[in-house]
């Protein structure tokens, strides 16, 4: 390796380790806005249950694939596949309704928090 690659090399090595530290220093501090915390948090909860929604379609239309598979089995062996198929189906839309629900939950649990947070603010100007 020549020195100017050498060089270069450590030039660019500095560079990517003192980049963190050359941040601005704004970006340390928290944010000053009044239930910023609880706002973040409602959007985040909310963004995943647009995601849980979205998985529970998907499960819902296996769960009719399948239904509609069984409806269409011809021989014995057919339809033992299909309703396990069925089955398996039924299980994980199950699971991804309890996330769902639980999800929902959160969501209003935020928002209260939020509006608490707000009611607090409003007494205090």
């Amino acid at each position: 390796m020549t020195n100017k690659a050498r060089i270069g090399a450590f030039a660019a090595g500095v560079a990517l380790a003192l980049g963190p530290l050359a941040a601005p220093a704004h970006a340390d501090r928290p944010n000053t806005e009044p239930c910023a915390t609880q706002t973040a948090q409602v959007e985040r909860a909310e963004a995943q249950l647009a995601k849980v929604n979205s998985v529970f379609a998907k499960q819902q239309t296996k769960v009719k694939k399948a239904t509609k598979k069984v409806r269409q089995a011809d021989t014995a062996a057919e339809k033992r596949a299909a309703k396990k198929q069925l089955k398996a189906a039924k299980q994980r839309r199950a699971e991804v309704q309890k996330t769902k629900k639980a999800q929902l939950q959160r969501v209003a649990k935020a928002k209260q928090r939020l509006e608490k947070c707000l009611a607090d603010q409003a007494q205090q100007s």
